[in-house]
């Protein structure tokens, strides 16, 4: 198994957990009360919190559903089969594979699957199965994240396992926590896979992988063109719009999200997309490209800038041009596409106006970090207009033949 440390995990935002969000408080509060022995004494909450080679014969959260009850005792049987610390009749992806259908498919067994993983990652002395249980945690969050109650104790259980002196062994798992951190925060923001095919085997091989290597989703513009260093474009992003045709009402109608999925499966496996026969498919991937990198395409401090000379076109060219290399160059081509589907001929077939392409893509471009929902909501209309001002003034005539 290859080594995390190999792995490109860029700068990002930490947010230091408080004292309150250690994972010992949250368990005082949400534990069910086990007993062992003869005696039947009761489990310390540290002792719940600390690797086990034996099974649970109840959740460790508290529930009144009787069928997570249930499946609580199975997954934590499967975790134990992936970490290697109990015998499995099949190969671990296949494992991995029952543990992320569970938990996709029934969101009140998520917490329960996080805090086992949190407990048989924690006082594990058994480094292969440590990592494995590491690496299991990151597959999961690549699928569905904890419940918002419990989103700040997983946070900080693993923001604590970020420090490289927890290394052990050969086993990085300061990289597997980075990884995880990174994850957690967007599985917070886009929710569990969308769709309603649950999770493939084929994913779980992607979800893994991904942990080593960089995807074309969700990762950075500089970590996408750092895979691609014969181009001046990330391909994704080219490839995607390109399989965009303008004879149908596109942007207008969704693609169907099974199928989206499928297409961002094939195309992170360095597949360029051919016969693409419903353009409402890449046309929506597309747009989940750019909402999906990183750091919005137009980064977070020229933001205040745009807002402010939302009503400028002139402004606007100007915002773009002092952008960072990679972001104005990909900016310009996703500008040069719009302008391409704003011509009147293609309007009569798509009804897409110049007004309706600002309003799709904007939120794709600009990103508004306030939480007050009146700023959004005035902000919006904002960051539409300034989209459109670049649509009809930004001159992307050198972008012809450039991908």
């Amino acid at each position: 198994m290859p080594s995390a440390s190999c792995g490109v995990f860029p700068e990002f935002t930490l947010r230091k957990p408080s004292s309150e969000t250690d994972i010992q408080n949250w368990a005082s509060k949400h534990f069910n009360k086990h007993t062992q022995g003869l005696f039947r004494r009761k489990v310390s909450i540290a002792n719940m919190l600390a690797w086990s080679s034996e099974p649970i014969k109840k959740p460790m959260i508290m529930t009144a559903d009787r069928g997570v009850k249930k499946e609580a005792v199975e997954i934590f049987k499967l975790i134990q089969m992936y970490m290697g610390d109990r015998r499995a009749r099949t190969d671990p992806l296949s494992v991995a594979l029952d543990v992320a259908v569970k938990g996709w498919s029934c969101q009140g067994l998520r917490d329960e699957l996080y805090i086992q993983l949190c407990r048989q990652t924690t006082e594990n002395f058994r480094y292969d199965s440590l990592e494995r249980g590491w690496e299991l945690m990151a597959i999961c969050l690549a699928f569905f994240p904890p419940t918002p109650r419990f989103h700040s104790y997983l946070e900080g259980y693993i923001y604590r396992h970020m420090d490289p002196l927890n290394d052990t062994k050969g086993v990085a798992i300061s990289s597997y926590a980075k990884y995880c951190y990174r994850k957690l925060q967007k599985a917070a923001l886009t929710g569990a896979k969308k769709g309603l095919q649950k999770p493939s085997l084929e994913e779980i091989k992607h979800a893994r992988n991904a942990i080593f290597s960089p995807s074309m989703f969700g990762s950075s513009l500089e970590e996408v063109m750092a895979l691609q260093k014969e181009r001046e474009l990330p391909g994704a992003g080219a490839a995607l719009g390109e399989g965009v045709r303008d004879q149908t009402e596109i942007f207008r109608v969704p693609g169907d999200i099974d199928e989206v999925n499928a297409l961002k499966l094939q195309v992170d496996q360095w597949k360029v997309p051919t016969g693409l026969e419903d353009p409402h498919i890449p046309a929506s991937l597309l747009k989940l490209w750019y909402r999906e990198l990183e750091e919005p395409l137009i980064p977070h401090e020229y933001y205040e800038e745009c807002i402010t000379h939302y009503d400028s076109p002139e402004a606007a060219v100007k915002v773009v041009l002092g952008l960072p290399h990679i972001n104005k160059m990909v900016l310009c081509y996703l500008i040069r596409f719009l302008q391409v589907f704003a011509q009147p001929a293609n309007v009569a077939v798509t009804k897409m106006d110049i007004n309706n392409l600002a309003m799709v893509m904007a939120p794709n471009c600009l990103r508004c970090q306030s939480d007050d929902p009146r700023v959004i909501f005035e902000n919006t209309r904002k960051e539409m207009s300034f989209i459109r001002g670049l649509v009809q003034r930004l001159d992307t005539s050198f972008m012809d033949g450039i991908l």
